[in-house]
């Protein structure tokens, strides 16, 4: 390609990219404003007006490549371009508007503007005789079919792991968790405004019987004890390693027990059906901050999630 036309290459491009920034973002918002003030027919007189014009803009700006595209060689011509280019540079659009939708990241509201005419402009290029130029469009397209299909979903989601993660440090007093009693499993695990409930539940969960919950939060009163006046078929005492037992006796001879435990300033509760004293003191015993690692492995599985 020589110099000159080289020139007049990108003159050409260039104008169908100026074009159709300026005047997309001006249709979409007028589609979008007569969609809300006046519905569907509205939307439609819009759309009817709006193409057939934006079409005739992007013709005009095909007429100083007619020496160089053949397409453009008369006016007749220039309209088939021109809605050959419009096409496929809408779905390009539409396609972008997509992965913006799905939180891909495209930059400021200007950058956004500013690549509204990149589609048009890669549809124009590939009626451009010379195969540089076609090639350079192949690339430029693979390149956005790339990011907006799995290069900026796979940032997007990083991003969104990495806010959820912020957010549940933003209480890391809350976050504990202990070993999971034999044959058992973290069930659920939900984070609250005050507290930190974790479930624990048989691994064949469904064809097994038990239970055990956890419940981390700041404590009701200054220091551990039981209630002054006592329920009928409740036992609360307070051992030597000031940890609070209490065995509530239920119906058909069960018995559920919940050993309270403190650690500076937050509190710690088990109670299980299944599981007896010892085992419920081992798993406090076993109680630690909740690493990176195990709530990377709850995200991943559902299994935590924000109470309100």
């Amino acid at each position: 390609m020589t110099s000159g036309r080289g020139a007049l290459t990108a003159l050409h491009l260039f104008l169908v990219w100026a074009v159709m920034t300026a005047v997309v973002p001006a249709l979409g918002f007028g589609l979008l404003a007569a969609a809300w003030g006046g519905g569907a027919g509205a939307l439609l007189l819009v759309l009817a007006l709006g193409v057939p014009l934006t079409v005739a803009l992007l013709t005009a700006a095909g007429q100083p490549a007619k020496t160089l595209v053949p397409l453009c060689g008369s006016p007749r011509r220039r309209w088939g371009w021109a809605v050959l280019v419009f096409v496929p540079g809408t779905i390009g659009v539409l396609a972008g508007l997509a992965a913006y939708g799905g939180d891909v990241d495209l930059g400021s509201a200007g950058a956004r503007i500013t690549l509204t005419g990149v589609p048009y402009a890669v549809a124009a290029a590939f009626f451009v005789p010379s195969r540089w130029v076609r090639s350079g469009a192949l690339a430029v397209l693979a390149a956005g079919v790339a990011y907006g299909g799995y290069i900026g979903p796979a940032q997007a989601q990083q991003r969104q792991h990495a806010a959820e993660v912020a957010q549940y440090r933003e209480k890391p007093e809350l976050l504990y968790l202990g070993a999971a009693p034999p044959g058992m499993h973290v069930s659920r695990a939900e984070l609250g405004p005050a507290s930190f409930l974790v479930d624990y539940r048989p691994l064949r969960e469904g064809y097994e019987l038990g239970y055990v919950d956890l419940v981390v939060r700041s404590p009701f009163t200054p220091s551990p004890g039981c209630p002054a006046t006592a329920e009928k078929g409740v036992t609360c005492t307070v051992d030597a390693h000031r940890e609070t037992v209490t065995v509530r006796d239920l119906s058909g001879g069960a018995r559920e027990v919940t050993l309270t435990r403190r650690h500076r300033n937050t509190e710690f509760e088990v109670n299980s059906q299944t599981l007896d004293e010892p085992g419920l003191r081992h798993l406090l015993d076993t109680l630690h901050p909740l690493s990176d690692a195990e709530l990377g492995e709850l995200m991943r599985e559902k299994k935590i999630d924000h109470g309100f």
